[in-house]
């Protein structure tokens, strides 16, 4: 291991809390191929059981820290080659422990074009410059006609040409500029005006027509929001130094500051007065801005930081939602011109059936949709009936009312589904390819029932950023979007485990070390001979080696086939552990697995050998007891209010069942069956202080809450989680209520059309109806954030 490893990599332990040869392994792991959700159930041993999380955590800042060690490496470089680069330079640049230390340090060393200071310095200026700052007691007027010349008419140019060269020199002082970055991060101020003119057009801004927040204070929802208003033209936005307003005309404290650093002092020597002017125009021409640009670029970069981990959030929770199961459904996509798409799937998920009925305008063949849907509900034995919450959810929703009221004897269940991303699958080339058979109006469909089924299954088949959890998406960096997100199918694929044998490519590819190639491959190998009987079948699988093999075989299942353990999570290579374990119970395999009584019975110490140590031991154990078992939360509805259709129907008071369907940074929204997402202030959480609403809910959980205030005008529900809360109490600041920090244009022009309709904008929710558990979040599409992108 190189020192420059070495570093890194007990920087990263000192940073987790965990001992140096923990980060060690893990790096060497994760160089060599293995994936987080491998090296966290698998090699515990190995990391000192560093979890999921701890590891997401590692590889990033492993990431950021070699970066670093790369800037570094080129800024040594680039000084070298210029001959500048002595000891202490060198030492402060391996030292510097941060992007912008180091950018800093080699600010003055840094190419860049010509500039004033330069011009100075060729014309022979900085002796004066020099003289003057050292011995204040020279008349700068007399001391700078001295060095008039060809190039500099008289001693005002001279000392222009002085001053140039001083305030580039103090603006390159990294130490100074360091400590002035920090002192105005954490008492300056973002303030934000509405630019003329521009009151009516940029309406959806209002909130921060006249606003003002310290740097510190300001969440991250507000910051996009501002710096959305800003590039709309609707807002002007400065950045405020704060700090102690001194007398007017007197020195600011950031410009005595830099008076200080460079040893300044105003005794009332005859250069005294000049060198002031000189700081004051170096702090407001040249520092001011550059701490600006600094402070704007640290503002975006954590308001991007928590975006991200929010849309991280709300997807994790969105694709572990509870599955309503192996169940034949029903899914309705709703249309009015074009009528509603209709799909039936088998309890796998296998297209059966496909119709196109017309009971709304202009048809309105009510009747005639009803009788189609009773065929199909009675011909596939279908129990679940998923309802996209497009365009005509409502009216939809009452025609499947209707039939689920007219079939008593099948026992039906209506769900309204969240539609997000559908049209993205349904023009994918996947869905091309899986449902070639089928108009893409009717893939739609499809993607809703099944995801009513499995969430996770069928959402793994859309883009992440597509389906519409995230806060000002398009305002985040691709990237690292991209990178979170994909974590986050990732982890939770591998936690829940994929069936081998029904498993599409799209959920393949998402297994610890399959790519899509080899995900095709094993869909093609099962196509051409079947379904696999073992994992260790995997090796007949064209380009799936070892080493492949190695990272997926214990997140694979193998339902039925001909080794029991291959419908666990315990990994092929620790076969011969619970092999031990069946010859100490004095039992076979099959009566061992799920025998909680003879599995407590066994002591794991007695399975520790050279190569599974304790915690993998414990976790068998744990696995053979319930093997196989999905982490999601079982499957169930909220039960919506009988006659509470529309925001016109609620009343202050209410107690009501919803959905939460959104978690954001200042609270949550909760789906009660109006058409529109109600907000629950984090303020109105609990009784105890929240720091964090996830604290309290997620996306998906059912809840009880009260409506606080009712404005239909703006659309806007105040809720609380809190029953006993009096009328007017804890409605959060007007600022977040619903309003999304003004974003409501990312769904302007994006929402979904198929056939000549908007498929954007509501949802329904009619007497008897319910969201799943496993309701797709997009309550901030419709109360102003982002939909993700969501064009047909």
């Amino acid at each position: 291991m190189t020192d420059k490893s070495a570093s890194v990599q007990q920087r990263i332990a000192d940073e987790l809390g965990v001992r140096p040869h923990q980060v060690a392994t893990a790096v060497e792991l994760l160089d060599g191929g293995a994936t987080v959700p491998f090296i966290a159930r698998y090699r515990k041993e190995a990391t000192g059981a560093l979890d999921d999380a701890q590891l997401r955590t590692l590889e990033e800042r492993l990431r950021y820290l070699r970066e670093l060690e790369e800037r570094r490496d080129a800024v040594l470089e680039s000084i070298r080659s210029q001959g500048k680069l002595d000891d202490a330079l060198e030492a402060q640049i391996l030292a510097a422990d941060s992007k912008a230390r180091l950018e800093d340090i080699y600010l003055p060393y840094k190419p860049k074009r010509r500039t004033k200071a330069m011009i100075a310095r060729e014309n022979g200026l900085e002796p004066l410059a020099d003289a003057l700052l050292a011995d204040p007691t020279l008349d700068p007027v007399v001391t700078a006609e001295g060095y008039r010349s060809e190039n500099v008419a008289d001693a005002a140019a001279a000392l222009e040409g002085a001053r140039a060269i001083l305030v580039e020199r103090f603006s390159e002082e990294a130490d100074l500029i360091g400590g002035l970055r920090e002192r105005m991060w954490s008492q300056g101020v973002l303030v934000s005006k509405v630019r003329e003119g521009k009151a009516e057009t940029g309406a959806k801004f209002a909130d921060y027509f006249d606003f003002s927040e310290p740097f510190t204070k300001l969440p991250s929802h507000r910051i996009l929001a501002i710096f959305r208003g800003e590039k709309e033209e609707a807002l002007d936005v400065t950045l405020e130094p704060g700090g102690v307003a001194g007398e007017p005309g007197a020195p600011s404290e950031y410009e005595q500051a830099i008076a200080q650093y460079v040893g300044i002092v105003d005794q009332g020597r005859p250069a005294d007065t000049w060198l002031g002017d000189v700081v004051r125009w170096a702090w407001r021409t040249r520092i001011l801005l550059h701490l600006g640009i600094d402070i704007r670029i640290r503002l975006r970069a954590a308001a991007e930081e928590a975006a991200i981990r929010v849309f991280a959030t709300n997807l994790r929770d969105l694709l572990l939602a509870a599955p309503a199961g192996t169940r034949a459904t029903m899914g309705l996509d709703p249309g009015l011109r074009t009528g509603v798409k209709v799909a039936v799937v088998d309890p796998t998920g296998k297209v059966v059936a496909t119709e196109t009925v017309h009971p709304h305008e202009p048809r309105r063949d009510w009747n005639g949709a009803l009788t189609t849907l009773t065929r199909l509900v009675v011909a596939h034995d279908v129990e679940l009936i998923a309802i996209g919450n497009g365009t005509a959810s409502r009216e939809t929703d009452k025609l499947a009312g209707e039939l689920v009221a007219g079939n008593p004897g099948l026992k039906l269940t209506k769900v309204m589904v969240s539609e997000a991303g559908a049209s993205v699958y349904s023009a994918s080339a996947y869905a091309s390819a899986e449902l070639s058979d089928l108009d893409v109006s009717l893939r739609g469909a499809v993607s809703i029932a099944r995801r009513l089924q499995d969430p996770l299954a069928e959402l793994v088949k859309i883009d992440p950023k597509s389906i519409g959890v995230g806060q000002y998406q398009h305002d985040l960096p691709e990237s690292a979007l991209s990178r979170s997100l994909d974590a986050v199918v990732e982890d939770c694929v591998n936690a829940v485990g994929v069936d081998l044998n029904s498993a599409s490519v799209p959920l393949l590819r998402r297994v610890s070390g399959i790519s899509e190639s080899l995900a095709a491959n094993i869909v093609a190998h099962r196509d051409t001979h079947g379904p696999f009987r073992t994992r260790t079948a995997l090796a007949d699988v064209p380009r799936l080696g070892p080493k492949a093999f190695e990272q997926c075989a214990g997140f694979l299942r193998v339902r039925g086939g001909d080794e029991p353990l291959d419908v666990s999570g315990v990994h092929p290579e620790a076969y011969p552990v619970v092999r031990r374990m069946v010859a100490a119970a004095k039992t076979d395999i099959t009566s061992l697995i799920g025998n909680g009584p003879k599995l407590t019975s066994l002591k794991p110490e007695r399975f520790v050998d050279e190569q599974f140590g304790l915690p993998t031991v414990t976790d068998i154990l744990a696995e053979l007891e319930k093997p196989g078992r999905d982490p999601r939360p079982a499957f169930r509805t909220a039960i919506f209010a009988e006659g509470v259709h529309k925001i016109a129907d609620l009343k202050p008071g209410m107690l009501l069942e919803g959905v939460v369907t959104n978690v954001a940074a200042f609270g949550a929204f909760v789906d009660v069956g109006v058409h529109q997402d109600g907000l629950v202030h984090v303020s109105a959480m609990s009784r105890q202080f929240v720091s964090d609403p996830r604290e309290v809910v997620k996306s998906g959980d059912v809840v009880r809450v009260k409506v606080l205030e009712v404005d239909e005008a703006r659309k806007r529900i105040s809720l609380t989680l809190r029953l006993d809360d009096e009328l007017g109490a804890s409605k959060g600041p007007r600022r977040e209520q619903q309003r999304g920090g003004g974003n409501r244009d990312d769904r302007r022009g994006r929402n979904d059309r198929r056939g000549g309709e908007r498929r954007g904008g509501g949802r329904g929710g009619q007497p008897g109806g319910g969201m799943a558990n496993s309701a797709m979040a997009d309550a901030l599409r419709r109360a102003g954030f982002d939909t993700g992108g969501r064009s047909r």
